[in-house]
């Protein structure tokens, strides 16, 4: 501190308005317990030091600020009388941490009425003890409060990610129940047509081309490539007509799946080639049983593969099993968001991807950034629904110096200039009764600011609203864990200044 102690008059004090309805006995023990001090350009006190004085303005200009990440941002700055800052819980002792939670420095020679945290608490207590009680029940109530919405707002995060992640795996688990339903059958009847065919009067060498041909066969399907659907048409209008001109019965139901298969004329004629026209029909009827089954092998197969896939992104997204803090890719984190808010994203939002793949790991809380994503896609989705429900949101990722940038883009009708300033706040929404708490953006805020030492910013526009994440490429402080509690109330009431 550069304080410097000039002398403390009662009746100087008694004109700040804090202290204009003292007596003035109570005017002379603030004076013998308090004193004033001037001074010059500079800091006063730090952000995170002992919260050791309680400071009223006399006269001068005061600036208070915040730590964001690595910066100082100005949050107030005023040359009112009797303005107040310093160690304003000094009231609540021991029941909360006593550092100052912000910083404080003058612009100009500037005088406070400084007044000891111990003896500014024990004033507190002796002349307004209800006072003291009520504003401790207020604090510790309202903390209280907000936990709570906090805990209702993750749960609802939650029950609305379990309906998306409940729809979203119904329908892989619904198609392979059907594929195996329809699988059993195909073999049943593939089990039956080859006892047909071991019955006829068939060589030894035309059962063997045959199971050659199906070896083949298999092989073309595993490797069939996707048509569009104009060649797609073409080809199955080829093979039809190859069919009914080998008296194939019902040509056009097998050309679809055939089709399907990647297979076309040329893989008939080879079949054609290696079996008497007598048995061809029942060959081709055989060889339709081996490609359904193996279609319908590969859609059990993509669909359990999806289910798996679901189901490793519910786990990156809530972190099960991992470490609390450690080193992640952050593109992992925002793809498992994105697969797990699908559904309530829906089809008519576009979603696009510009990450910047070269971008370093970051050391993070992994489950938490999950519910930073979580809350900023689902506002996005939300502004763009409130427009007619067709839009984009963009997710990008970069490198601005020394920090990683995650952006969340969306063409939804902005954030208007004179509410921009108060997104951030505890319980202040937008939305309508019911569908939100406002603690979404507050929440998230506390999670990169206060527990990654990143920043939160939006630009808005109409059509273009972009929240952004800059979170630090290396821990604050090598080798450590960042030790800030998210749940951290703000000390609003310094901000009096």
């Amino acid at each position: 501190m550069n304080g410097r102690p000039t002398p403390c008059s009662p009746r100087e004090i008694a004109s700040l308005f804090l202290f204009e309805k003292l007596s003035p006995e109570q005017l002379g023990h603030l004076c013998r317990e308090g004193r004033v001090e001037r001074f010059e350009p500079g800091p006063v006190y730090t952000e995170g030091d002992p919260a050791t004085c309680f400071y009223v303005m006399i006269e001068g200009t005061v600036v208070l600020s915040r730590r964001v990440g690595g910066d100082d941002v100005e949050v107030s700055r005023t040359s009112q009388r009797g303005v107040y800052a310093g160690a304003m819980q000094a009231y609540l002792g021991d029941q909360v941490p006593q550092t100052y939670t912000n910083s404080m420095r003058v612009t100009e020679p500037t005088r406070f009425f400084v007044l000891p945290a111990d003896s500014f608490a024990d004033i507190m207590r002796e002349w307004f003890p209800m006072a003291a009680h009520l504003l401790e029940g207020l604090f510790f109530g309202s903390k209280n409060t907000q936990r709570a919405i906090g805990q209702r707002e993750r749960l609802l995060a939650l029950g609305s990610l379990s309906a998306g992640l409940t729809h979203e795996l119904n329908n892989p688990a619904a198609a392979a129940v059907r594929a195996t339903a329809t699988l059993r059958e195909r073999v049943g009847k593939m089990r039956h047509k080859l006892a047909h065919i071991s019955q006829g009067q068939y060589s030894r060498e035309t059962i063997a081309d045959l199971i050659e041909i199906q070896e083949r066969t298999v092989e073309r399907v595993a490797k069939a490539t996707a048509l569009s659907p104009l060649e797609a048409s073409d080809r199955e209008d080829e093979l039809a007509d190859w069919l009914d001109d080998h008296d194939i019965a019902e040509g056009w139901r097998l050309a679809p799946t055939f089709v399907q298969a990647g297979l076309d004329t040329d893989w008939l004629e080879q079949v054609a080639a290696a079996v008497t026209e007598d048995i061809l029909p029942a060959a081709i009827g055989w060889l339709n049983y081996t490609v359904e089954t193996e279609l319908l092998m590969d859609e059990i197969a993509d669909s359990t593969t999806r289910i798996s896939h679901l189901v490793d992104a519910a786990k990156q997204y809530s972190q099960l099993d991992r470490a609390p803090y450690r080193v992640v890719d952050v593109h992992e984190l925002l793809d498992s968001t994105l697969l797990m808010l699908s559904g309530k994203i829906g089809p008519r939002v576009r979603v696009v991807k510009d990450y910047d793949r070269s971008l370093p790991e970051v050391p993070a809380y992994p489950a938490e950034l999950n519910q930073v994503w979580t809350n900023l896609v689902d506002n996005a989705v939300f502004a763009i629904g409130s427009t007619g429900g067709e839009g984009t949101l963009t997710v990008r990722t970069a490198r601005e110096g020394d920090r990683l940038l995650v952006e969340f883009r969306d063409t939804g009708p902005g954030v208007p200039a004179d509410i921009r300033g108060r997104i951030f706040d505890p319980f202040f929404t937008t939305k309508p009764v019911g569908e939100g708490t406002g603690l979404g953006l507050d929440i998230s805020w506390r999670i990169v600011v206060n527990k990654h030492h990143g920043s939160l910013q939006v630009e808005s526009a109409p059509g273009d609203t972009r929240f952004q994440v800059l979170l630090p490429l290396t821990s604050p402080e090598a080798g450590t864990v960042p030790e800030a509690d998210v749940n951290a109330e703000p000390d609003t009431a310094e901000e009096s200044v």
